[in-house]
């Protein structure tokens, strides 16, 4: 980012915040009507499934879009020195912010846990609601059955959730090799650790796939599975989610190191990659201990 201008510039009206508000819509209703087909026995709706690569696709045309428009405007010399603090200080915010997100639904994951299925089964004095509602409760976690007599099976934390998170801590250790390579002005190790790690995000989101995949088919867990199945597929859905925007992240820096747009003094886009990536990699680590081992 240039010094040359020591006044703050302000871009001009961008239409990308309705583009990406219009893809999240497409997003939620096309993944809604999938998981709705498919708990009512079909394979998946084919209109919710067209909905929902829609949302994806306008996604990515509005992080191309706007991620161009920001390169160009920081190559051409237009963001000073007081830019890129408001950048620091806007990255820094964003994560909060994700930190709050997160934080709501572990939050709910320890409400059912820790106070919900207890008092259900008679903690506090509440020795007839589980009698009335549902006779044959157990106060177990994770709850495997619903009040129907629908059952299911946990999720191991052994096998895939402990490969990927073995993945998710390499893939952190490889980025900071790859910024301290930038740092030192080593190029080729540079490179070769961003694309170490982003082939090792592209194996975590493979591995999640296979896992929903194994849940459904063979687990009998799904999002109709009680509260235990609604925060195993709310907490691990939305981090994949985080981890597939941090893979493109990654995808669009390793595009600008190969066009020279970073400097051992100058790489901030570089950085808030850095740390959104290991802000991902800490709510994995909480989530496979509070969702899978404990």
């Amino acid at each position: 980012m240039s010094s040359k201008h020591p006044s703050y510039y302000v871009p001009a009206q961008s239409s990308w915040p309705i583009v990406g508000a219009v893809s999240l819509f497409l997003i939620a209703v096309g993944a809604g009507l999938t998981v709705q087909n498919m708990a009512e026995g079909g394979d998946g709706s084919v209109f919710g499934k067209l909905i929902l690569l829609s949302g994806f696709l306008f996604l990515l045309y509005m992080f191309a879009g706007w991620f161009s428009n920001v390169i160009t405007e920081s190559m051409s010399g237009k963001y000073s020195a007081q830019i890129s603090r408001s950048f620091r200080q806007g990255m820094s915010w964003f994560i909060f912010s994700e930190v709050m997100f997160f934080g709501a639904f572990f939050g709910a994951l320890f409400y059912a846990r820790m106070i919900s299925v207890p008092w259900l089964g008679g903690a506090s004095n509440n020795l007839m609601t589980h009698e009335v509602l549902w006779p044959t409760f157990e106060a177990l976690w994770p709850l495997t059955s619903t009040p129907d007599g629908t059952t299911t099976e946990a999720m191991s934390w052994k096998g895939i959730p402990l490969i990927n998170t073995l993945l998710l801590l390499t893939s952190s250790i490889t980025l900071h090799l790859a910024h301290t390579g930038l740092e030192k002005n080593q190029r080729m190790a540079l490179i070769v650790w961003l694309e170490i790690t982003i082939v090792l995000a592209c194996f975590f989101l493979y591995y999640q796939g296979v896992e929903y995949v194994h849940a459904y088919q063979d687990l009998g867990l799904t999002l109709q599975s009680g509260v235990y199945g609604n925060t195993f597929f709310l907490l691990t859905g939305f981090h994949g989610m985080h981890v597939f925007l941090g893979t493109t992240f990654l995808i669009v820096l390793l595009a600008r190191v190969a066009k020279d747009h970073f400097t051992p003094k100058d790489h901030f886009a570089f950085q808030a990659g850095s740390w959104y990536w290991h802000f991902v990699d800490v709510v994995w680590l909480c989530l496979f201990v509070f969702v899978y081992v404990i």
